[in-house]
């Protein structure tokens, strides 16, 4: 097991590569950002980048915030060698490029849970539970883990600027819906129930980038990343209303920020804080 002991051995940026259980053969490099202020209450927010496995620019985004925002958080870089493409990251690994279905346990979002538990069996946090922000490509894999039940320990969870979304909708296949053989409408409903905040940069609006998703499938959510986002909150409440529950996600429109990943992570800032000092955990 990685010691994961030096990510908080003295306030500022730490970095320090760290093998997940279920992947003993690819390296995740983690980058941390510990406030001055720190202790095994801190709360810990884990930061997901985006589509350029940028993990030390996304902990620097945080770095100084963190003393402000009192919270420890761990950028958690998925590189491009360990973890190519869409699949292993945006998509969680749930199947391999010529559709074969992989095993839970292959499923790239477990990776957050078991490395939360890792820095609790280490004595490295006494928290029950944690945050997530992830942006762009972060945002895609958030979402679409939380909605395959990895929520359990999760206090907070932020989805800013994602490219695409798992729709609400069982009647539309995985990954542009939630049709897949797992989901049901009892977990439809309980996804539903979480909440999910959606961050999106009013000026998110481009449709020109290499990485802008722009095939059919993804046009059917809207033309922009902006419109994406609020077509995703508005689909989960409509979904809620048609399966009798309350829909508890809630969308946060960023005013004149684009596909901005130091932006996107400043407007975060407060309300993880809230949401991370104001919970149990």
């Amino acid at each position: 097991m990685t010691d994961l002991s030096s990510l908080i051995a003295t306030p500022g940026p730490h970095t320090l590569p760290y093998h997940d259980p279920a992947f003993p053969d690819r390296t995740l490099i983690l980058h941390s950002a510990r406030p001055v202020d720190f202790d095994l209450r801190t709360p810990v927010l884990f930061v997901h980048h985006g589509v350029a496995r940028n993990g030390e620019a996304y902990r620097d985004y945080w770095q100084p915030q963190v003393d402000r925002a009192g919270i420890l958080a761990i950028s958690v870089e998925f590189p491009e060698a360990g973890f190519p493409e869409y699949l292993w990251y945006n998509m969680g690994n749930l199947h391999a490029a010529d559709g074969t279905a992989n095993p839970r346990q292959a499923w790239t979002f477990g990776i957050i849970p078991r490395l939360f538990e890792a820095m609790r069996d280490q004595g490295l946090t006494q928290r029950e539970r944690y945050g997530v922000f992830g942006h762009s490509a972060g945002g895609q894999f958030v979402h679409r883990m939380l909605s395959f039940g990895y929520r359990d320990r999760v206090a907070l969870a932020i989805s800013a600027n994602a490219g695409t979304y798992a729709m609400p909708d069982l009647d539309i296949p995985w990954p542009f819906g939630l049709g897949h053989p797992e989901m049901t409408p009892d977990r439809l409903r309980e996804v539903l129930r979480f909440p999910i905040t959606v961050m999106a940069g009013t000026n998110d609006t481009k449709t020109t980038g290499r990485f802008f998703p722009k095939g059919p499938r993804s046009r059917l959510q809207g033309a922009t990343r902006y419109e994406r986002a609020h077509t995703y909150v508005h689909n989960g409440h409509a979904a809620a209303e048609k399966l009798g529950v309350r829909c508890a996600w809630t969308v946060i429109d960023v005013a004149d920020v684009g596909h901005d990943g130091l932006g996107m992570s400043r407007a975060a800032v407060p309300v993880a804080a809230a949401a991370l000092h104001g919970s149990d955990a």
